[in-house]
């Protein structure tokens, strides 16, 4: 179900609301019941996944979250570079993932804002996005995330690890481009190899910063960020590590690839190039003479003798032969 068949009110940003109850579960909770809203118990969390775009969200976090300015401008803009920091006893985040939605490109990102205290998570996006759905889905079914930094660590692991897909199809396509003839359709080939080449530096350019982003996550989170947290976070970080080095990969694979292929074109321009030369180089010596025996001037030998045009056919064969000869004695041929 997309998220725009399942906003809860056309007048507020909410998309979903739930109450975790600490064992994996949830329950839905509406845009009016979360305002004001308090914990029945030590373990419940409120989860907000809220429209960024919308009027009034900005004002809402100051107003009910009693947020600093700064941070609420911050989790409502389009400024989506991934980055993280610590807020008193507050993480705020930033963070990026593949855009799977219809005529999307790979390369095209997509981000999420978050907000948390411990008791509340605020997660906030513009276009619509596949991982807090699956999330939700989860609680729904009562195996997700028990608090609010296990939800943040999850949301960060489902992210980078919807990367993979994205990498494995590039990968793909240099595999089968690595197994077609180079002579069939070379442009065609140096068209995707360019594709790619741009998809991996875009890739690469937009998800370096969420290493360091996660790394700051880790190592500066508030103290109910538990420690088994940091260590999800630690092994999301070193699972982008590896698909930061694959990006390379892929592009320095596309690189190789592309210059083989341009190295076959030049060679074969090179070579008709060269064949023409040796074709013009034959077919000189004959043309001037031919030329010269063609000139419509008196006094011309073999003119008046019927078995002069043979004569000159010989000679000229008796050149040509002589040409070959040497052109293959210098190696030329």
């Amino acid at each position: 179900m997309s998220e725009a068949t399942d906003e809860i009110s056309t007048q507020a940003p909410l998309l979903f609301g739930r109450v975790m109850d600490g064992k994996g579960g949830a329950r839905p909770i509406g845009w009016d019941e979360a305002q004001g809203w308090t914990p029945q118990s030590p373990d419940e969390v409120l989860w907000l996944h809220l429209r960024r775009d919308f009027a009034g969200t900005r004002l809402w976090l100051e107003n009910e979250l009693c947020m600093p300015e700064p941070t609420a401008e911050l989790l409502t803009s389009d400024q989506t570079r991934p980055r993280a920091f610590r807020e008193d006893d507050t993480l705020v985040a930033t963070l990026r993932g593949i855009n799977f939605n219809p005529g999307a490109e790979p390369e095209d990102m997509i981000s999420m804002q978050l907000w948390s205290d411990g008791q509340r998570l605020i997660t906030l996006r513009r276009a619509p996005m596949q991982t807090p759905r699956e999330v939700m889905g989860m609680l729904d079914r009562g195996d997700g995330p028990l608090d609010a930094g296990g939800t943040i660590t999850l949301l960060a692991e489902l992210l980078i690890t919807r990367m993979s897909q994205s990498i494995v199809d590039m990968n793909q396509v240099l595999d089968d481009l690595e197994e077609e003839d180079p002579e069939k359709d070379p442009e065609g080939m140096l068209k995707r190899i360019s594709t790619i080449r741009r998809n991996c530096l875009s890739l690469k350019r937009h998800m370096a910063p969420q290493h360091e982003a996660l790394e700051q996550i880790s190592r500066d989170s508030p103290d109910w960020f538990e420690e088994e947290d940091r260590r999800e976070i630690a092994e999301s970080i070193a699972r982008l590590r590896r698909y930061l080095d694959d990006i390379d990969i892929s592009k320095e694979s596309a690189v190789v690839l592309q210059d083989e292929l341009r190295a076959r074109s030049l060679a074969s321009s090179e070579h008709a190039t060269y064949m023409l030369t040796i074709v013009a180089g034959i077919f000189l010596p004959l043309s001037f003479l031919t030329g010269l025996l063609g000139i419509n001037v008196g006094g011309m030998p073999g003119a008046d003798n019927p078995e002069a045009f043979w004569v000159v056919v010989t000679a000229c064969l008796a050149v040509f032969v002589t040409l070959i000869v040497v052109f293959r004695r210098l190696r030329w041929l």
